[in-house]
């Protein structure tokens, strides 16, 4: 198999904590090497020659159905499963190799090949997730080749490229409108000279929601993202090649989004609908980053990277939480039950609390102030600094390509929350008591990590081999806050004497890792590793690391049009990390978290691509994305408030045994058309996988056709979920949640 391109270095040296700031740069324009410092794969090709899993999903195939989910992009990536909330992915669940998938919070997120979760080692679920249709690549890192990214090595890495800086003058908008009120614009301008390059970008998105609240209102999003970028390199024939990028990002949303599903019999008659008890439920957020990199090339195969980076974001979302069925007089004494349990009692035909609060899901009129309705406040920073160093060498008759990478980074999450209580009059919900500041939550969270990676690609005859090791330092602190019963002191004080409790951990690890690529002729290729699994462990007493074994074999082939990647890989966790949060619909405290023991997982991950057309005149590509998983646990667990009641060989919960996403396209001249059929088996809830403890199996077709009318102008058309497909995809947090409804879009994209 023929060598690729080497993949560019990615690498960290996180140092000054407060104010360094973050980066994301463009390859160097005209410059002596190519330097791309914003991918952890590179391209299709790049792939060829890795010694291990890796996917890409470019701009060409991104643009096929122009879709703005990224649940609807990962269904063409082996080995990723999804775990449907919203229908929009604004906060995807997503899985790599079956890592727990709420809130995409066991897997390496990187926007730009910068750590991008709100606080990737305090709180990493992904409240924040980047606008996908702004983005210009997908990329999937697996294997022994994650340790070189990190903290989260079990599944992998996912990164987002943005929007790259244009080599020459280029400007054009994309224009949509879809049904259910949906609005999408999408422009670029953007252009380089020689030693300058800049780029203004921006991505407008609206939906009225599809769908239906008892009572009326939307259940859509408004979401607004603006990226500016900036290139300064010297001469691209210097004697030292140097390059400074900046790229400043901002993005807003306003989305009417909620915890709250339906019982199974709801849902069997109306699965759009809403419970009016929703109808309040928003989340509103912001998040800026800013990051700066610098580059040099030294000649002689040395190179140096320097990345400073900074993401604040911020969210408060209101929503329904629970009811005290006798009500309360008072939000910051409230007792609730959650929705989950009277959901879950509504479906077992449970009398207590169940039957006596379907009519008030259906609207009646509740006890005085027994809804409670949470502001779950939070605000969050991500900052640090990255240090890389490239060096190409040959040494003892084979060829080098080692990276070394160090990064300092730090990250917090502070929360501040409110309980407030309502009362629901005439299907309409009225403030009871809107409580005190604090009373729901007042606490802050923190991480600092040292992390060190070294890495080498070793090329040796027909051999490739990628030893690697990783180690991560890292240190969490908890401090909470509460009201003290013999004080009236403010509960949203931070005091001394309004203190509850504090904690911290300090946690070293080292994160072994070998893959081998074998070129046994032209066409074919085997490759296979194995490396540490590590999961950064949550501040949490009694609770450990959750930490594996992976091991990976697979083959490459691309002969006569055909190309196949396909792998089996084993995941033996010595822990796996059980992780409470509000998402999780389990009746425990966030924040706490619990030792699942042993279990393991054995996939079969297959890429198919190949072209059907014997004619010049046409083509017919055609496309196969397929994933095996079986995960159990090894080891019986005793009762816990989030993992149950579990026995040796129960399943892991919401691991698909099988999916794929088979996809047909026809390319004639100025017009194409493309369907894709996505499958996904019915997957466990629980590890008792009981009664309303299952999702439905289902079967999505999206269809989707363009026409290049001219060289400036494309106009194009979607249908997504074709058939009108509804099953059950979730049942967390609070009961059964629906899929998106069919969708009628038109679009228009003008290069100006």
């Amino acid at each position: 198999m023929p060598n690729a391109t080497r993949c560019p270095s990615r690498h960290a040296l996180l140092l000054a904590p407060l104010f360094l700031l973050g980066a994301t740069p463009a390859s160097a324009q005209n410059a002596p090497t190519q330097v791309e410092e914003v991918t952890i794969v590179g391209t299709r090709e790049d792939v060829a020659a890795t010694a291990g899993s890796a996917t890409v999903v470019d701009a060409q195939r991104l643009e096929q159905f122009a879709y703005t989910d990224i649940q609807s992009i990962v269904r063409d990536i082996p080995g990723v499963s999804v775990q449907l909330e919203d229908g929009y992915g604004l906060r995807p669940n997503l899985s790599i190799r079956g890592t727990a998938s709420e809130r995409s919070g066991r897997i390496t997120l990187l926007e730009d090949n910068v750590l991008i979760a709100p606080a990737p080692y305090s709180a990493p679920s992904a409240y924040y997730f980047p606008t996908v249709g702004r983005m210009h690549q997908v990329e999937v890192l697996k294997g022994s080749a994650s340790v070189r990214q990190g903290p989260y090595t079990v599944g992998g890495a996912m990164n987002f490229m943005s929007t790259p800086i244009a080599s020459a003058r280029r400007t054009w908008v994309n224009l949509e409108a879809a049904e259910f009120g949906t609005t999408r614009v999408h422009g670029v301008y953007s252009d380089s000279t020689q030693q300058l390059g800049w780029l203004l970008e921006a991505h407008l998105w609206d939906s009225d929601g599809f769908q239906e609240i008892d009572g009326g209102g939307d259940s859509g999003l408004d979401k607004d993202d603006f990226t500016a970028k900036f290139r300064f390199n010297s001469a691209p024939l210097a004697q030292v090649y140097q390059q400074l990028d900046v790229k400043l990002q901002y993005a807003r949303e306003n989305s009417q989004q909620s915890y709250l599903g339906l019982t199974d019999a709801d849902f069997a008659a109306r699965p759009l609908r809403r419970y009016a008890l929703s109808a309040l439920d928003n989340i509103d957020t912001e998040h800026d980053q800013v990051i700066v990199r610098y580059l040099a090339d030294l000649k002689n195969g040395l190179a140096l990277t320097a990345t400073g980076y900074v993401n604040n974001h911020k969210r408060d979302w209101f929503k329904t939480e629970g009811i005290d069925p006798d009500g309360s007089t008072s939000a910051d004494d409230f007792e609730r039950t959650s929705w989950f349990s009277v959901v879950q009692a509504i479906n077992t035909n449970t009398a207590n609390p169940g039957a006596a609060l379907q009519g008030i899901l259906n609207g009646d009129d509740s006890a005085p102030g027994a809804i409670e309705l949470r502001s779950n406040a939070r605000e969050y920073y991500s900052r640090g600094l990255q240090l890389g160093l490239d060096y190409d060498v040959a040494w003892g008759g084979a060829a080098h390509e080692l990276e070394i990478g160090l990064r300092l980074h730090e990250d917090e999450e502070d929360r501040l929350q409110r309980n407030s209580t309502y009362t629901q009059l005439g299907g309409e919900l009225v403030l009871a008591d809107q409580g005190r500041l604090g009373n729901a939550g007042n606490r802050i969270q923190s991480a600092q990590a040292l992390s060190l990676h070294v890495y080498d690609r070793i090329e040796w005859n027909q051999w490739v081999i990628t030893p690697g090791l990783r180690y991560e330092d890292i240190d969490q602190s908890r401090t909470r806050y509460e009201i003290r019963p013999d004080r009236t002191s403010d509960p949203s004080s931070r005091a001394a004497d309004n203190l509850r409790d504090e904690r911290s951990n300090r946690t070293r690890v080292l994160i072994p890792g070998v893959g081998a690529l074998y070129s046994v002729n032209e066409s074919l290729a085997l490759y296979g590793g194995v490396h540490r699994g590590f999961t950064a462990p949550s501040n949490a007493p009694n609770v450990d690391e959750e930490k594996s074994v992976n091991y990976e074999f697979g083959a490459r082939l691309n002969h006569a049009g055909w190309s196949i990647d396909t792998a089996a890989f084993f995941t033996d966790y010595d822990n796996l990390l059980g992780e409470c949060t509000s998402s999780s619909g389990s009746d425990c405290e966030a924040g706490d978290a619990f030792n699942g023991d042993a279990a393991s997982i054995f996939g079969v991950e297959l890429a198919l691509r190949y072209d059907l057309s014997r004619s010049a005149a046409f083509s017919l590509p055609v496309s196969l994305s397929y994933t095996y998983l079986d995960g159990t646990f090894d080891s019986d667990i005793a009762n816990t408030d989030f993992f149950g009641n579990v026995s040796s060989g129960d399943p892991l919960p919401y691991i698909p045994e099988h999916q794929f996403l088979l996809s047909l396209g026809m390319e004639r001249g100025r017009w194409s058309a493309f369907i894709n059929a996505n499958y996904v088996d019915e997957t466990c809830v629980r590890a008792s996988c009981g009664q309303f403890e299952r999702t439905d199996s289902f079967l999505i077709l999206d269809l989707a056709a363009h026409l290049q009318l001219s060289d400036a102008l494309n106009l194009y058309t979607r249908v997504d979920n074709l058939t009108g497909e509804q099953a059950i995809v979730s049942r967390q947090p609070y009961g059964a949640r629906p899929n998106r409804d069919r969708t009628l879009s038109v679009g228009v994209r003008i290069d100006l």
